[in-house]
């Protein structure tokens, strides 16, 4: 029985398992971030430093012998450093994960430093592979991010000194596992968590589905993050589309992917009261995932707030979604004409983009609003959230040496269009959000017999467009403005979050308070829809930063007691289980298809090969500009 044949009693007992397993392996492993990081110890991604009472440097003779230095523990780091520095050697970096760090040392010290009473392990450090196991090179796999940024001319960018450097993406998804390659010191900020994870301490700020850590591997993924490494040819660490960005995490979807609309339009109008914190400059929102409003965009919530963010100067960038050629439209808010709507596109297992075309999944527009371009999005190599929910459920056939998954839908063409407006922005930092879509969408190169409710203009060519030039006249869309003051259950598109039985409908929010949609839209336009960690009446979050994340992450106030709009109080198992019934964010389809209907925009985890149709591309008649 398939995940979709399921009964709702049978998800919710092996969400509910999948939940209580969680927990407990934490109890046994320890903090599940260090846990991940086990595997991965021998990646050079810090320094290393060392411990008085060591014997004198002269003691040791010896070349320098480059080596990893790991720690007994978070205490021992200051030791580590000072015993690297007596043996007469130097740290070259900290690795904070490690309590210590890479070091140059005298060969003749190695045994006398492994026998310090801090020190854990030395081990050889050597060049690393792009992958942590087994022979993977990712010049010869068209799905890897080596190749689609090629394909996109991100090398040639990077050549040109544009790595998304200052550049803040707002990522709005599941939440952001510390794995390899997004653990670089200011790399991930978290913003608040606004997920049910939110009440469950262990959970807080992390990925436990696997989606929003993929995506934020592709955006600004980085293995040697601040060490200006020189990206272009670089075939032994993973490099994101935008290697020096940062990315602002803002956790909307549970462990199970669930969401409700309400949470999604707090963490947009929160990235956008904030987008000028300092060391933020958040000037992208990604948002791979999309609902089937049945309202105009004009009305929507969503579409409006996507929008007040577009006119606040950051470039949304949205998924059309996966319901494919028989769709019909693109998903809301991606439907809204001023942000980027995004669809896949196919390589075809080649870097050429001659023999390019739409990915089968992607979903089309009706041919007044259609996609704005697409992006590679078939197979995508990303980093994988080992323990994750779609790691649980689909590793076997997707994982590629170890470290990587592979994915499939306009999730990851959305994500790779994200990474590039950063790119674009590291270049032009004055550009305006119009401008930006210009550049992209006057650069695009046509798929050939690919119609223009597919494929919009095209397929993006950064490399073109960071050279293209945008004057300010033809670089201002003048479409109707939205107004937010529609339906908040119309949003949601028929798909609705349950908790102990009970849907969550009408106006209003997850705390089952009243949604005024004119107040709210009013409050949007002015800056103040939040205040402090307030969001429509209740305390959703913290009020001010705290270490690397903001503070009280929690929900506050108003709780979960009585507020709750099934009377029933905040548990740990409410939210295990069916979710979100019908075609939504249910985690039942990450293969084949995909999320259906109004969910996620991420096509296909099951990786063995290439989905649907393979690389035909078969024969869309027309071919156009939108």
């Amino acid at each position: 029985m398939n995940a979709r044949e399921r009964s709702p009693e049978a998800a919710h007992d092996i969400a509910r398992r999948h939940r209580v397993g969680r927990i407990v392996s934490r109890s046994t492993t320890g903090d599940r971030g260090l846990r991940r990081w086990g595997a991965l110890a021998l990646i050079t991604l810090g320094a290393a430093v060392v411990a008085p009472g060591a014997a004198p440097a002269h003691a040791f003779a010896g070349p320098l012998t480059s080596v990893i230095v790991r720690g007994a523990g978070p205490e021992c780091a200051p030791a580590v450093a000072a015993d690297v520095a007596a043996t007469g050697g130097h740290t070259t970096r900290n690795i904070a994960i490690l309590a210590g760090g890479a070091a140059e040392v005298p060969g003749g010290a190695l045994s006398a430093l492994g026998s310090a009473p801090c020190v854990a392990e030395v081990t050889p450090d050597s060049p690393v592979q792009l992958a942590s196991i087994g022979g993977y090179d990712p010049t010869t796999d068209v799905g890897s991010l080596y190749s689609t940024e090629q394909i996109l001319g991100a090398q040639a960018a990077w050549q040109g000194g544009a790595t998304g450097q200052g550049v803040g993406v707002a990522l709005i998804d599941t939440g952001v596992a510390p794995v390899a390659g997004l653990n670089g010191a200011g790399q991930v900020t978290n913003g608040p968590d606004l997920s049910f994870d939110s009440q469950v301490p262990q959970l807080t700020y992390n990925d436990e589905f696997g989606h929003g850590t993929h995506m934020a591997g592709i955006i600004g993924g980085n293995d040697v993050y601040g060490s200006g490494a020189h990206y272009a040819g670089d075939t032994n660490h993973f490099v994101g589309v935008a290697p020096d960005a940062h990315i602002l995490n803002i956790k909307v979807f549970d462990e199970n992917g669930l969401a409700d609309v309400s949470q999604v339009i707090a963490g947009i109008d929160w990235a956008v009261a904030h987008r000028n914190d300092p060391g933020l400059n958040i000037r992208v929102i990604n948002l791979s995932f999309g609902t089937n409003s049945s309202q105009a965009y004009t009305l929507d919530p969503l579409a409006f707030s996507a929008e007040v963010a577009w006119r606040s100067g950051i470039v949304v960038v949205a998924a059309v979604g996966n319901n494919g050629p028989t769709s019909g439209g693109v998903s809301d808010p991606a439907y809204d004409p001023y942000v980027l709507a995004v669809g896949a596109a196919d390589t075809t297992n080649t870097l050429s983009t001659a023999d390019d075309s739409v990915a089968h999944f992607s979903s089309v527009g009706n041919g007044v609003r259609n996609p704005d371009l697409v992006a590679p999005g078939v197979h995508i190599g990303s980093l994988r959230d080992p323990g994750s929910f779609i790691d649980l459920n689909y590793g076997a056939g997707a994982t590629v040496a170890d470290r990587f998954f592979r994915g499939s839908g306009s999730s990851m063409a959305t994500a790779v269009v994200s990474g590039a407006a950063a790119v674009y922005f590291s270049a032009h930092p004055t550009a305006t959000p119009d401008q930006v879509k210009y550049a992209f969408t006057s650069t695009l190169r046509p798929l050939l017999g690919q119609p223009a409710s597919a494929q919009g203009g095209g397929e993006l060519n950064l490399a073109a467009a960071l050279n293209a030039s945008t004057p300010l006249y033809l670089a201002q869309q003048s479409f109707a403005v939205a107004t937010g003051t529609g339906s908040l259950d119309a949003s949601r598109g028929g798909v609705h979050i349950t908790s102990n039985g009970v849907a969550l409908s009408g106006e209003r929010d997850i705390f089952g308070n009243a949604w005024n949609a004119g107040a709210i839209a009013q409050a949007t336009l002015n800056g103040v829809a939040w205040v402090g960690g307030t969001f429509n009446g209740a305390g959703w979050s913290g009020a001010g930063w705290s270490g690397a994340g903001w503070s009280g992450a929690a929900w506050s106030g108003a709780g979960w007691s009585g507020a709750g709009w099934s009377g029933a109080g905040w548990s740990g198992s409410a939210w295990s289980g069916a979710g979100w019934s019908g075609a939504g964010w249910s985690g039942a389809g990450w293969s084949g298809a995909g999320w259906s209907g109004a969910g996620w925009s991420g096509a296909g985890w099951s990786g063995a090969g290439w989905s649907g149709a393979g690389w035909s591309g078969a024969g869309w008649s027309g071919a156009g500009w939108s």
